[in-house]
C-alpha cells in the first residue's frame, strides 16, 4: 500500500473527451487519465511538447507512466450537450477555412458542433506513484503556473482541489475516510449508500477489465496528439452514509482538511 495523493475534482461543469472530434466532442462519465496527466503538466508550466517527458531532476527520474489511479463517483452529475457555432456572420474570405486552404462559401461560412459536459458532477481520485513526483503534483497544484481545468479551459474546479498532498493508502481512504459529496442526502436509517469506482487496477487477480479506453497519453502535440489503450475496472461498494459531508460539503471538506493538516511549530 503507498502513499499519494487525493484530489477533488468538482465544479459546474466537466468534459473529458475520450472519441469525439470535429463536430462532435463526447465527454466519458469520469475524469480520464489524459486529462488528469494534462491538468498536472499544466500546473507545472509544461507546454504540450513536452507535458509527457520524464524528471530527470527528481530522483528516479520518474514519469507519468509511473502513477496509478483510482476515482471515487461521489455525484456522476447530469449530462449537458451545448450547440456550438463559428465563423457565422464573418465577411467572404474573413470566415473559416477549408481543408484545402481555401474559404467556405457564404451559406456554409458557418460551423455548428456539438460538445458533451458534465454538469454537476464531484470525484474523488487517489494518486500513487513514485514519492518525489507526487510530491513534485502537489507543490505545483498548490502554486500552479498554469490555472487547472476539469477537462476543458471552460471548466474550472471548485475548491478545494488537493485533499491530501501525502496520505497513506489513499484508496482505503477514499473508502472510509474522506467525506462523501452525495446529489441527495441518505434515507433515514440508510447506514451505507452504494458508489462506483474506477481503477486502473483489478479488484482481484485475473479479473477481467470492464471497459478499454484510449486515455493513455502518447504525445500531447497538437499536430501529432494521439493515445493508447487502457484497461479500467469497475466496482461498486457500499460506503458508510457517515461519510456524507452534507448539504453544504465545502464546510465539511474544510474542518476535514484542516483536522487532518498537522500545525506548523514557528
Amino acid at each position: 500500500m503507498s502513499r499519494g495523493l487525493v484530489l477533488r475534482a468538482a465544479g459546474l461543469l466537466q468534459s473529458y473527451g475520450e472519441a469525439g472530434t470535429f463536430h462532435h466532442r463526447d465527454t466519458t462519465t469520469f475524469p480520464t487519465r489524459s486529462a488528469l496527466i494534462g491538468m498536472f503538466a499544466a500546473a507545472q508550466g509544461r507546454t504540450a511538447e513536452h507535458a509527457l517527458d520524464p524528471y530527470p531532476e527528481l530522483p528516479g527520474t520518474p514519469s507519468h507512466r509511473d502513477l496509478a489511479l483510482t476515482i471515487r463517483v461521489d455525484c456522476p452529475g447530469t449530462p449537458y450537450r451545448d450547440w456550438h457555432t463559428t465563423g457565422g456572420g464573418r465577411p467572404h474570405r474573413q470566415g473559416l477555412h477549408t481543408s484545402d486552404g481555401k474559404y467556405r462559401t457564404r451559406n456554409r461560412s458557418t460551423h455548428i458542433s456539438q460538445r458533451d459536459y458534465l454538469t454537476g458532477a464531484v470525484f474523488t481520485i487517489a494518486v500513487q506513484g513514485p514519492a518525489p513526483l507526487l510530491a513534485h503534483i502537489a507543490t505545483t497544484l498548490t502554486t500552479p503556473r498554469f490555472s487547472p481545468y476539469l477537462g476543458r479551459r471552460v471548466c474550472l474546479p471548485d475548491e478545494p482541489l488537493l485533499i491530501h498532498t501525502d496520505i497513506p493508502d489513499p484508496e482505503t481512504a477514499l473508502r472510509d475516510r474522506v467525506p462523501l459529496s452525495l446529489a441527495h442526502p441518505p434515507r433515514p436509517g440508510q447506514t451505507h449508500v452504494p458508489i462506483d469506482f474506477w481503477a486502473e487496477h483489478p479488484p482481484h487477480p485475473g479479473t477481467p477489465p470492464d471497459r478499454e479506453t484510449p486515455s493513455e497519453p502518447a504525445d500531447f502535440t497538437h499536430t501529432r496528439r494521439h493515445h493508447l489503450l487502457r484497461p479500467l475496472w469497475k466496482t461498486t461498494e457500499p460506503l458508510p452514509t457517515t461519510l456524507y459531508a452534507g448539504p453544504r460539503p465545502i464546510d465539511t471538506l474544510t474542518d476535514y482538511i484542516l483536522k487532518d493538516t498537522p500545525c506548523r511549530q514557528p
